[in-house]
């Protein structure tokens, strides 16, 4: 049995469909699990409440920690912390090995051009200081030699069907489809690396049904030398035959927009991400694994095909 947690989001599908190339056994955990393959069992649970997260992993051999919880650093604080604790703990009670899915922002803003495995943890925001926290939890216990476990990393994503979890389907993709200018922070000039769903979760599944492949952090194959922000909106409109219209938001209108959106008020801390070079390299798993990631014009091609019918 191999079972995901958190398995409602973009990546939990994603997951679900690629590990049927090697298991029938599919266990989707989340409040309001639903089937992605014919076969999957379904459990629901409160990944905060340690006698769910027990119920959920028992039985398996691999859990894969895909949760996303409301973008909000309070939030975090609060809760990614606990589901850790509880994730963690169930593991190590079952004997289960763990692959978390995870982000960049713990990482040193100064070293975001070229990040890899060994980039510096040293996080400018509150979200990023949650996100080493939890991250060190793991390690912790990996170091111990209490937990097998491994965390793969990805850049911000982008892929088929995501709903309102990707930056770039939602300031790109989607207005520029309705004939509305795309929107980009702080500048267009900077290049910004995006994983493409489709190969981080085949790339999951892979490093969790790789025995070599735990204890030890991983970064996601995702394609390299990314477009600038300025080219990601031109090969965008390109495919969907648009204008390139767009605008850019600086930090003082986000802080502004921030007032009246919760979720551009989040978004100010993150901005650092938007005024440097933000470039992801995944050579150590393509590598390893022989794996060449989705060239971002195909990608853009995808999206637009699966969820503008054009």
């Amino acid at each position: 049995m191999q079972t995901i947690l958190g398995s409602g989001g973009a990546i939990g599908f994603e997951l679900a469909k690629s590990l049927k190339e090697y298991t029938s056994e599919i266990r989707l955990v989340s409040r309001n699990p639903k089937k992605v393959n014919e076969t999957d069992e379904l459990i629901s649970a409160d990944l905060l409440e340690i006698a769910d997260v027990r119920k959920a992993v028992a039985g398996s051999s691999v859990v894969y920690l895909t949760a996303g919880i409301q973008y909000s650093a309070k939030l975090w604080d609060q809760n990614w912390p606990r589901i850790m604790r509880n994730v963690i703990s169930a593991c190590m009670e079952s004997n289960v090995k763990l692959v978390f899915f995870d982000n960049i922002y713990m990482y040193d803003p100064g070293y975001l051009d070229g990040m890899n495995e060994e980039t510096p943890v040293n996080p400018s925001s509150e979200k990023g200081k949650v996100r080493a926290k939890i991250a060190n939890m793991i390690l912790d216990e990996v170091k111990k030699g209490n937990l097998t476990a491994l965390i793969a990393r990805s850049a911000d994503f982008y892929g088929p069907g995501i709903k309102n979890t990707s930056m770039l389907n939602e300031m790109v993709f989607k207005p520029l489809s309705k004939g509305k200018a795309a929107n980009w922070m702080m500048s267009a000039n900077f290049k910004h690396s995006f994983t493409y769903t489709p190969d981080a979760a085949k790339a999951t599944a892979l490093l969790g049904n790789t025995a070599d492949a735990f204890n030890q952090v991983w970064h996601l194959p995702t394609a390299s030398n990314p477009y600038t922000g300025k080219e990601w909106i031109e090969k965008i409109a390109k495919e969907l035959d648009v204008k390139p219209r767009y605008q850019v938001a600086p930090k003082f209108l986000v802080s502004i927009m921030g007032w009246f959106m919760p979720i551009m008020k989040e978004m100010v801390e993150m901005l650092y991400q938007y005024d440097r070079d933000y470039d992801f390299n995944s050579s150590k798993f393509e590598k390893k694994f022989k794996f060449q990631p989705t060239s971002y014009w195909d990608g853009i091609r995808e999206v637009v095909h699966a969820d503008y019918k054009i």
